[in-house]
């Protein structure tokens, strides 16, 4: 999910803010000698407060920009990691800032910082490090905060939407097993028909079931994909196979619900699958991770899907447990990782 930039236009407002803040001083200073017709007054003194106020400004949104935006924007560290780097790159910028302020102060203004000034300009840099760094900060939950609020809005719109696609859409289940068990009673000679209706209704079982739940536990999920597979080896027969290796101690973690059917059902809408090319699907765990792999080999024509299953298993994962799904392509291999969640 791509991080939400806090608008420049707050973080321009805060910087001006804090450079007239920081200048405030030598603005009042100015203002009394102006007021009292001070001798010593020059243009200098007008000079040397507009090179400071651009500085500051330009200082306050470097730092509010890496605080806000450019610190969170691409790298995945650790908490304590962006911090220690966060802190290395501020005094960096305060470092060099103070250097360039001081280089150029004399080649633009023709006179040298006096020591007083010098100390006094260290201080109020410094200062505004800190407050710069914490106002960053708050700008950066505050953002996270509203885009949390309003991804859990979409998510209950899209949680109505769902429901009231599934009441238009519903079917009576009752009539369906119904129908299944009179269809199992007119084929009960025949076995091999009698033991397809039978996945087929579990599998019917399965989905109305699970479509309450956000997760279902890997044992679970995989009871489903046995009589799934079943189906699809009903009409591959020996030129469909499938291959699972799963540990003992992941079977009761959960997963997203038809994780594991959409996935094999992708091995077998896009692959050859034929006497000389017979399909195998492996799915093992590893390392806290299920993968479903298999090996490419392209259907010369396509079937026509929407193609928006691996995409929406993706969106699934991301909304209900923060996580991101992986695609592998290596050694003419695809392979989707399925991070796992232990169960609360």
């Amino acid at each position: 999910m791509a991080l939400t930039q806090v608008k420049q236009s707050a973080i321009i407002k805060i910087a001006v803010l804090i450079a007239i803040l920081a200048s405030l001083p030598k603005t009042i200073f100015l203002y009394e000698m102006i007021m009292e017709g001070n001798p010593g007054f020059s243009m200098i003194w007008i000079m040397d407060m507009l090179y400071r106020l651009v500085f500051f400004l330009l200082f306050s949104w470097a730092i509010l920009e890496l605080n806000a935006n450019i610190g969170y924007a691409k790298y995945k560290w650790s908490t304590k990691m962006r911090m220690a780097v966060l802190v290395m790159i501020n005094i960096a910028i305060l470092i060099t800032a103070l250097a360039l302020f001081k280089f150029l102060y004399p080649i633009l203004l023709g006179t040298e910082i006096s020591a007083r000034d010098n100390g006094f300009l260290n201080f109020t840099y410094a200062n505004m490090l800190i407050v710069l760094f914490f106002i960053g900060r708050i700008l950066r939950l505050q953002t996270d905060k509203q885009e949390s609020r309003l991804e859990n809005e979409r998510l209950k719109q899209q949680s109505l939407q769902n429901e009231l696609m599934a009441l238009k859409n519903q079917i009576d289940p009752h009539f369906l097993f119904n129908s299944l068990n009179s269809l199992t009673s007119l084929i009960r000679e025949n076995e091999k028909a009698t033991r397809f209706v039978k996945k087929l209704s579990h599998m019917y079982r399965y989905i109305l079931q699970s479509g309450e739940s956000d997760l279902v536990s890997v044992r679970e999920e995989l009871k489903f994909t046995e009589s799934y597979t079943h189906l699809i080896r009903t009409r591959y027969r020996d030129r469909f196979s499938i291959n699972i290796q799963i540990n003992e101690k992941f079977l009761d973690q959960e997963i997203p619900p038809l994780a594991l059917q959409l996935l094999v059902e992708n091995a077998v809408k896009h692959n050859e699958i034929s006497t000389s090319k017979p399909l195998t699907v492996h799915i093992y765990s590893q390392e806290g991770s299920l993968y479903v792999e298999n090996k490419i080999q392209p259907r010369t024509v396509l079937k026509e899907g929407t193609k928006n299953g691996l995409l929406n298993l993706k969106k699934r994962y991301v909304l209900l447990l923060k996580k991101e799904v992986k695609v592998h392509t290596k050694n003419n291999i695809f392979a989707v990782e399925l991070p796992l969640v232990k169960q609360p």
